[in-house]
């Protein structure tokens, strides 16, 4: 069976684009031929800074023949008085066939008309060249180009096209304006190690006859060989390298020949912060630091280089120069910086501005502290504790006008803990400085300290008070001001730290404040409101792996009373989804899922308060008719207190407990031999039972809406 290759030659490619370009083909290819009914027996993706490519191994010649039953218009539409109307007609002619090759079939939706189609395989090489300019045009990605006079965009001018069937050319031609590219077998070969043409005998040679020409096209392969000649390097100074998987990828997609080069600064350097050495190397130099045994960095470094191994001392030497430059950079911002006390820097928050319509930098640190204290009250912390904050709260931002952060943004928040402990402050105050940012991904490290915590919470609300208050609401993927991560990250600080937190209190004191400071606004409160809970659904579900309609027992549908709950208290709503998830795994929630979700549903026909727990006001033993309606009335008299202590100590698998113990009264109630009609012709007699099921969900809605539980 044939093979197939296709090389797109370019510039230089950003590196972020190779890797997506290759996910989009190894995705995009593979379905592409399968719709065409086409079955390789192995499709794989190169990738280099210079060229895209696509080995297919074990292509069909053709399609094979097929039948297809296509179906056509509903027979009503494709005929009238007996003849075919223009719907019949025009379908007829769309499929290549005539009206007389119709039958009829009956489908679920009636009676419509449908043609047994032959069509002949096409060859492969013709769905081939009417695919590779798709492959081609349709990659996405983020700064694409134009070039000369065409309309054609890419990340980088398209300079090559190899399309080779065995050891064929296949035609392929690319337009872009006045440009003509046509396909060839003739590529590049490395830019400095063999710059002269690479042709290519066939597809199987490929891979081959670049490595020849000093060109790994495979990435795992460029990545293998990146890996252990660090590691060579790095032992042969006693140490070891800090691999970074994103640099890692990063520096495989700009080389097509790697070769790792070790390199060396003056050790007086090490008296800067770690943070800042690796900062430059890793950020701004694309260098791999290396540590010894005990996690200290050495005066070293590695460098993956695309040149000639051979200048490899030539190329140390430069780069080390660069990294001696950056440190000097460094180390004189560092020592500036430390001549005055962090809080000295303070004023000069004024001259940064957060928002164009909420003012600066200290401002924004003004309301982080009220917003703190407001924590610290709620949390009744000790005058200690809340004096640690308040510091933390005020300094956490005093860094971004320091001399090395304005350097190097990347260091905002790890030079705050630097700088407050040259200053004095405890380490306590000084970890809450840079622990205030995190989490600053998904998956990264949450907060340990409690000043970490508050501040980094405190932080959060105002953002997503003041910006939503602006009216910029998250919408779709757009989210610049990063709301949705924010406002993750307060959920799961809260959760982490276990944090007694009524986040609804606090965010309407913020957006009280917030309309105060801008009258011409509305409270963005129930925005706010609506967009948290969002938030916690989504991260019970994702995070927490709880089952979607447990996320929605604990949280209702649009139910006021749970959404309250759930911002009073965040704990509550992450231990009740817990508990569910939990009794549904082990089998409990099943032994009193029919009996209390039927009742749920039955008492939402009658009239009785979601909220009222006491039997004696809502229930008239006189009207009962029946053993069973006594027996469940004095099941619920025992469950009410339970139900209370459960929802007052948070303890489910007490209120849990009871509802089994219930669950044969509530049976008996419904199908036993002394069962009842709920809905009697007597409306007392009907109400007062609607009552006792009333009761029944309302003790069992502590827990969870169990009417929106599915079994």
């Amino acid at each position: 069976m044939p093979n197939f290759l296709l090389e797109i030659g370019t510039e230089e490619l950003p590196a972020d684009f190779i890797d997506s370009a290759i996910k989009q083909w190894q995705s995009k290819i593979r379905q592409n031929l399968s719709d065409e009914f086409l079955s390789p027996k192995d499709v794989k993706i190169y990738g280099t800074p210079r060229r895209l490519a696509v080995f297919i191994e074990g292509l069909e010649i053709k399609q094979l023949d097929r039948e297809e039953e296509i179906k056509g218009p509903p027979v009503n539409s494709a005929f009238k008085d007996g003849k075919p109307t223009p719907a019949a007609e025009g379908f007829a002619r769309k499929q290549g066939v005539s009206v007389t090759d119709f039958h009829i079939k009956t489908t679920d939706k009636g009676e419509f008309i449908f043609v047994n189609k032959k069509t002949e395989g096409k060859k492969t090489t013709k769905i081939l060249t009417d695919l590779i300019p798709q492959w081609i045009t349709k990659l996405e990605g983020r700064r694409f180009m134009r070039w000369s006079d065409g309309d054609l965009r890419f990340p980088r001018p398209i300079r090559s096209i190899i399309a080779l069937w065995d050891e064929e050319i296949l035609p392929i031609e690319l337009v872009s304006g006045s440009t003509t590219l046509n396909s060839d077998r003739v590529t590049t070969g490395h830019r400095v190690l063999n710059p002269s043409p690479v042709t290519i005998a066939s597809p199987n040679k490929y891979v081959e006859s670049l490595e020849n020409a000093y060109v790994l096209a495979d990435v795992n392969k460029r990545k293998t060989k990146i890996e252990g000649e660090i590691k060579i390097l790095a032992d042969t100074v006693g140490g070891k390298a800090e691999i970074y998987p994103d640099l890692l990828t990063e520096v495989t997609n700009l080389v097509e020949y790697p070769t790792a080069v070790l390199g060396k600064f003056e050790p007086e350097f090490l008296a800067l912060p770690a943070e800042v050495i690796s900062t430059v190397m890793v950020t701004h130099q694309r260098y791999f630091p290396i540590k010894d045994e005990n996690g200290e960095l050495l005066p070293y470094f590695i460098t993956i280089s695309n040149g000639d191994p051979k200048k490899s001392d030539i190329i140390a030497t430069g780069n080390a120069k660069v990294i001696r430059a950056r440190l000097a950079d460094a180390q004189f911002f560092y020592q500036a910086d430390c001549d005055d006390h962090l809080e000295t820097y303070l004023p000069e928050l004024e001259t940064v501005t957060f928002q164009e319509d909420l003012g600066s930098m200290h401002d924004k640190v003004n309301r982080i502290i009220a917003i703190s204290q407001q924590i610290s009250e709620q949390l009744n912390l000790n005058e200690t504790q809340r004096t640690e904050i308040e510091s933390t709260a005020s300094l956490c931002k005093a860094d971004l006008v320091t001399q090395m952060v304005y350097e190097f943004p990347e260091l905002q928040g790890i030079m705050g803990e630097k700088y407050a402990l040259v200053s004095g402050e405890s380490s306590t105050v000084a970890k809450g400085i840079f622990e205030h940012y995190l989490p600053r991904n998904a998956g990264d490290t949450m907060p340990q300290t409690l000043n970490g915590q508050v501040v980094g919470i405190s932080d959060r609300i105002d953002t997503i008070v003041s910006i939503i208050g602006l009216g910029m609401i998250p919408t779709g993927s757009s989210d610049p001001f990063a709301l949705r991560r924010s406002a993750n990250a307060i959920i799961n600080i809260t959760w982490y730290g276990n944090l007694h937190l009524n986040l609804q209190t606090l965010l309407t004191q913020a957006c009280e404040e917030f309309v105060t400071a801008h009258e011409e606004k509305k409270s963005p409160l129930n925005t706010i409101k609506e967009f948290f809970v969002q938030r916690i659904k989504t991260l019970l579900q994702d995070e927490l792996n709880i089952d979607y309609d447990l996320v929605n027992a604990v949280l209702g549908d649009n139910d006021s009373e749970y959404i309250e709950r759930a911002l009073n208290n965040l704990l509550d709503i992450r231990d009740r989804a817990l508990f569910l998830q939990q009794i549904r795994n082990n089998g409990t929630l099943a032994q009193i899922y029919e009996t209390v979700n039927r009742s749920t549903k039955l008492a939402s026909k009658g009239s009785l308060n979601s909220q009222e727990l006491n039997p004696d006001k809502v229930i008239n033993a006189d009207l009962f008719e029946s053993i069973s309606e006594k027996e469940l009335y004095q099941g619920l008299v025992t469950l009410s207190p339970i139900s209370q202590q459960a929802k007052n100590e948070s303890n489910y698998q007490l209120l849990t407990d009871a509802l089994l113990e219930i669950n044969p009264k509530i049976s008996n109630f419904f199908d036993g031999e002394n069962s009842v009609l709920v809905m009697a012709e007597n409306e007392s007699v009907k109400n007062n039972r609607l009552n006792l099921l009333g009761l029944l969900r309302n003790y069992s809605r502590i827990l969870a809406d169990f009417g929106s539980i599915v079994k």
